[in-house]
């Protein structure tokens, strides 16, 4: 029963994705991550899902961002997809889990699949860090154009990924007056799944 149920949430999960990228909308892909860091405070922001399986749910990012050093001091994440445009009133699913990092092959493969400047982007960018103008952007990022000229462009180093490992799922489908329904796939401590409904 509890491979079942996982993978049951899981393949929701890629038939509600399949509708969205369906649908035509930009991004299906984007995600809300919440982390909390070190000091107990929480933080969100929108990033890009790469790939998912039952392994986990995959995204890339510098390694030293706000995220990056949240998620090394509390490899713990919350994913929230909202599709308000998908069945009648709309789908949300949120996925909450452990968190760990890619390995380095996996990685190498994703970057490499990047566009270009993309990947130069990567190397000229200090993710988060205060830039005093966007010229002293640009200039870093013509410098590293320079660099990588006629070459392809490695991996910059503290740059990866983190696997977002599913402990629990909600899916949220609207409907009119607030009359949602709402069913949770949760990881259990004597290690099965389970699922239910909950209310509005």
């Amino acid at each position: 029963m509890t491979d079942l149920l996982y993978a049951e949430a899981l393949a929701t999960f890629g038939r509600l994705l399949d509708e969205a990228v369906a649908s035509g909308i930009a991004d299906p892909n984007a995600m809300a991550v919440a982390t909390v860091g070190a000091d107990g405070r929480p933080s969100a922001r929108t990033v890009l899902l790469k790939s998912f399986d039952a392994n986990g749910f995959v995204f890339f990012t510098h390694l030293d961002s706000p995220k990056g050093r949240d998620l090394r001091a509390n490899p713990h994440a919350a994913l929230l997809f909202l599709w308000r445009h998908l069945r009648e009133a709309g789908v949300q699913v949120r996925i909450e889990g452990g968190v760990e990092q890619v390995d380095d092959a996996e990685a190498d493969a994703y970057f490499a699949s990047r566009p270009r400047m993309s990947q130069l982007g990567a190397w000229a960018s200090k993710q988060s860090a205060t830039l005093v103008s966007r010229e002293e952007f640009d200039a870093r990022l013509a410098d590293v154009e320079a660099e990588f000229d006629g070459r392809e462009v490695p991996r910059p180093p503290g740059w990866g990924g983190f696997r977002v490992v599913p402990v629990s799922f909600e899916f949220w489908y609207g409907a009119g007056y607030r009359l949602h329904e709402r069913w949770c796939y949760q990881h259990e401590i004597e290690g099965h799944w389970s699922k239910r409904m909950r209310y509005p």
